[in-house]
C-alpha cells in the first residue's frame, strides 16, 4: 500500500492537488457533511442561549465582547490544528504566548520611557513586536527539532518545552505581572470600521493559512505526512523539514496570540490563559481536525470556535451568580471534548466499513483480471 501511494504521488508530481485528493482520508462529501453538522451545532447553541438569556446574549455589546475573546483563542486553536495535521500536538502554545507577551512588555518598558517621543514609541513597539515573534519562531524551531530530528513524541516534547518556557517567564518576572504601554492596546482592543482589530488579525491569518494548506506543496505534504508518514517519505518528501516548519508556524501563531493578549490586557504573566490549551484542543477536534493527523480544515476550526464561544458565554450568563460557574464551564469543555472524540471514532469506523463494502462489491462485479489487479 505504501509503495502504491508513492507510485501515485510520483505520477502526480506536476499536480499537487491530485496528491492532496489522493492523500485525504475523508471520502468526497464527508468534509462538507461535517461542516454542516458543525453549523447545525452552532445554530442550536445560539438558539438555546438566545432563548435562555435574550436580554443579555442578543446584544451588540455581547457580540463585540465575544469577538475580542474569541480572537486570541482562535489563534491558539489554529496553532494546535497545524500541529495536529502532521499527526502531532503542541502543548506549549500558552507558555509560548505568555513568554512572548512578557518579553514584548519588558522590551516596551526598557525602550519607551515616560518622556519618549512619538518616534521612540513607534520604534519601541516595532522592536517589541519583533521580539515577540522571534520568541515564537525560536520556540517553534526548538519544538520541531526535538520532534522531527530527535524523534521525541510530540506530546512529551511540547509538554517539556512548555514547562521550560513557563520557567523562563517566571524567572524573568519573578512570577509577577509585567505591564505594557497604552499605545499597544489598539492591537487587543481596537476597532476598524466597527470590526474588532483582533478579529481582523485572526481572519487574515486564517485565510492565509487556509490557502497555504490547500494551494501549496507544503500544505499537501503536511496532510500526507499526517495521513501516512511512511508513504510520504517514500514519495521523496522531506518529513523532517515539513514537521519543523509546521511547529514553527504553531510557535509564531502562539506568539501572535501573546501579542493580542498583551494588547487586550496591557499586561503579561506566566499564568494567563491557563485553560486555553484544553480549549484550543477542543476547538480543533470539534472543528474536525483528526487528532491522528491527515485531515481537517481551517474553516472547520473557525466554525467550532464560534460554537464554543457561544457556549462559554452562554454558560457564564446562565451561572453568573454561581460560585461554581468556572468549574462548570471547564466541566462542559471536557465533557464536550470526550463526546466529540467518541462520535468521531464511530463515524470514521462507519465510513471505513462503507468504503470496505464498496471495494468488495466492485471486486465481485469486476472481471477476474480486474479483480486480481484490485487485490
Amino acid at each position: 500500500m505504501e509503495f502504491d501511494m508513492a507510485d501515485k504521488i510520483e505520477q502526480s508530481k506536476q499536480s499537487p492537488f491530485e496528491i492532496f485528493r489522493y492523500s485525504q482520508k475523508a471520502a468526497p462529501g464527508v468534509l462538507s457533511g461535517n461542516i454542516l453538522r458543525l453549523l447545525l451545532m452552532v445554530l442550536v447553541i445560539f438558539a438555546v442561549m438566545s432563548i435562555a438569556r435574550p436580554s443579555a446574549f442578543l446584544t451588540p455589546l455581547n457580540f463585540r465582547s465575544m469577538a475580542f475573546q474569541a480572537s486570541e483563542i482562535g489563534l491558539l486553536a489554529i496553532a494546535i490544528a497545524i500541529a495536529m495535521l502532521s499527526g502531532g500536538i503542541d502543548l506549549s502554545i500558552v507558555s509560548t504566548a505568555n513568554l512572548a507577551g512578557i518579553l514584548a512588555a519588558m522590551t516596551l518598558g526598557a525602550m519607551v520611557t515616560a518622556d519618549a517621543t512619538g518616534g521612540q514609541v513607534t520604534s519601541g513597539i516595532v522592536v517589541a513586536l519583533g521580539v515577540a515573534l522571534l520568541v515564537g519562531l525560536v520556540a517553534g524551531l526548538f519544538n520541531g527539532f526535538l520532534i522531527a530530528y530527535l524523534g521525541i513524541p510530540p506530546i512529551l516534547a511540547t509538554l517539556g518545552t512548555g514547562l521550560i518556557y513557563r520557567g523562563l517567564g517566571t524567572g524573568l518576572t519573578g512570577g509577577s505581572t509585567v505591564f505594557g504601554i497604552r499605545q499597544t492596546q489598539f492591537i487587543g482592543n481596537g476597532v476598524v470600521l466597527g470590526i474588532p482589530f483582533p478579529l481582523i488579525i485572526l481572519l487574515v491569518i486564517a485565510a492565509i493559512l487556509a490557502l497555504v494548506l490547500r494551494r501549496t506543496r507544503f500544505g499537501v505534504q503536511l496532510y500526507l505526512i499526517g495521513s501516512n508518514p511512511t508513504a510520504a517519505r517514500f514519495s521523496g518528501i522531506n518529513n523532517r523539514r515539513v514537521l519543523l516548519i509546521s511547529y514553527v508556524i504553531a510557535g509564531v501563531l502562539a506568539s501572535i496570540a501573546g501579542i493580542v493578549i498583551l494588547g487586550r490586557t496591557n499586561a503579561a504573566n506566566v499564568d494567563f490563559g491557563a485553560p486555553y490549551v484544553l480549549l484550543s484542543i477542543l476547538i480543533a477536534v470539534l472543528g474536525d481536525v483528526d487528532p491522528y493527523g491527515g485531515s481537517g480544515t481551517i474553516l472547520g476550526v473557525l466554525i467550532a470556535l464560534v460554537g464554543v464561544q457561544f457556549l462559554s458565554t452562554g454558560v457564564n450568563m446562565l451561572l453568573f451568580r454561581s460560585s461554581g460557574a468556572n468549574f462548570f464551564k471547564e466541566f462542559t469543555w471536557g465533557a464536550l471534548l470526550l463526546v466529540v472524540l467518541v462520535v468521531n471514532y464511530y463515524s470514521r469506523h462507519r465510513q471505513a466499513r462503507i468504503r470496505t463494502v464498496t471495494t468488495v462489491e466492485q471486486v465481485v462485479e469486476a472481471s477476474p483480471e480486474e479483480s486480481q489487479q484490485a487485490l
